[in-house]
């Protein structure tokens, strides 16, 4: 892959050479990196040659490679995400990466699950499923409690709004808050450190939802504060499909219980810890966890944080464009502590779905259009083989259909 150190945010023509990474369909312009990313020509090679090396030989591969190779991607792993590799297993993805701390969380008839208004539905569905096995139960926006300010304020002022309007959801019965560290309907950045300081001082464990961060925000998991902390690896760091991963603090290591019970390691050894037991949960294919460490190492040699700057500029391209477009203001401050490589705008109130088949269908764009609340958003993620050129060409299609719509 060829770098450049010289690469200007704002120049698309300094990072065109990342496109040919990225082998998309002719004639799609790719906005959804948020939900679905594709992993770049090099994390795609590393992942067939352990998918070769399994094939040529799946005995040995099993037997005598593929511990010694998933205990090193850990900790490379760890060191990109600041935690311990003991704290870490890898997961398939955030999903059931959450699934996992549900099934062996401790909770009683009466107890109570904290989640805000701007959580992912797959987790919502997660912890009903959990309290309804024994009588507890979800407060949420859904029931009228954890609704958070909108819009945004800008500075302290947000911040300290985000916090106190969980603070008074927290009652004497909540057990666990869960919360997405970067919201996946509205692409909010949540304050993670802030929220688990809270959490602590009221006797609240947290559990964050942390699909939409990694590679978007530097992460030190062991410095957090939180308990949990669950993740997908194909989004932003565009390592594989099928590649996530499981953060628990060292004091709940003796609680985790996996709800799918395998030999947990490869025979003759025994599971000795908590993680021990996602490491072989039986034959499958492994890839994906060990390529992890080739997409860290893409973005590695791109600059991680000339990745940020240049994924946000394109998403604040975006916003301002949209702004302009429909006259209506983000609900977030225009700021990268707020937002980052993705961004969810207002739109005239009408059918979401309609909207963005036409968008998919007319015009080759695959972005979501999402209802959250009573509004209609649309959400562009943008990664590095984003340009201003593919940003346009949404703003004059939704243009033309916003105007069909009217």
């Amino acid at each position: 892959m060829p770098n450049s150190p010289t690469r200007r945010t704002d120049v698309d023509a300094d990072w065109s050479d990342l496109r040919a990474d990225w082998d998309f369909r002719p004639g799609v312009t790719y906005l959804n990196h948020g939900s679905f990313g594709p992993a770049p020509a090099a994390v795609r090679a590393a992942q067939a040659d352990w998918q070769r090396r399994l094939q040529s030989n799946p005995m040995d591969f099993y037997v005598r490679e593929y511990e010694e190779a998933y205990f090193a991607a850990c900790e490379r792993l760890g060191a990109f995400v600041g935690a311990a590799a003991a704290n870490l297993a890898f997961v398939e993805n955030s999903t059931y990466g959450m699934n996992v701390v549900a099934h062996g969380f401790p909770l009683a008839e009466g107890d109570e699950v904290l989640l805000t208004d701007h959580e992912y539905g797959a987790v919502l569905r997660v912890w009903r499923r959990a309290c309804e096995r024994v009588g507890a139960k979800v407060t949420s926006a859904k029931g009228t409690t954890a609704t958070l300010p909108y819009p945004f304020a800008g500075g302290e002022e947000g911040l300290k709004a985000v916090v106190e309007a969980v603070d008074r959801a927290i009652t004497p019965r909540t057990k666990l808050l869960v919360f997405s560290h970067i919201t996946s309907p509205t692409a909010v950045i949540f304050p993670a450190a802030e929220l688990c300081r809270l959490a602590r001082e009221r006797g609240v464990r947290v559990c964050i939802d942390g699909p939409h961060a990694v590679a978007t925000l530097p992460l030190a998991l062991d410095a957090l504060g939180c308990d949990y902390y669950t993740a997908s690896c194909h989004k932003w760091l565009s390592a594989p499909l099928g590649s996530g991963f499981l953060y628990v603090h060292p004091r709940w290591h003796g609680e985790i219980e996996v709800p799918v019970l395998s030999w947990g390691r490869i025979q003759p050894a025994t599971p000795e810890r908590w993680s021990d037991e996602l490491v072989w949960q039986g034959t499958r294919d492994p890839s994906a966890y060990l390529s992890v460490p080739a997409a860290i190492d893409y973005l590695d040699a791109v600059g991680i944080e000339a990745y940020r700057e240049r994924t946000h500029f394109l998403a604040q391209y975006a916003r301002r464009k949209i702004e302009e477009l429909t006259g209506r203001e983000a609900f977030v401050p225009d700021d990268a502590d707020w937002y980052g490589s993705m961004i969810a705008l207002p739109l005239p109130s009408g059918d979401g779905p309609a909207l963005q088949r036409r968008l998919r269908v007319g015009f080759g764009i695959e972005t979501p259009v999402v209802a959250w609340g009573e509004r209609r958003y649309i959400r562009v993620s943008c990664h590095l083989y984003t340009t201003t050129a593919d940003v346009d060409h949404l703003v004059a299609s939704l243009g033309i259909c916003l105007r069909d719509e009217a």
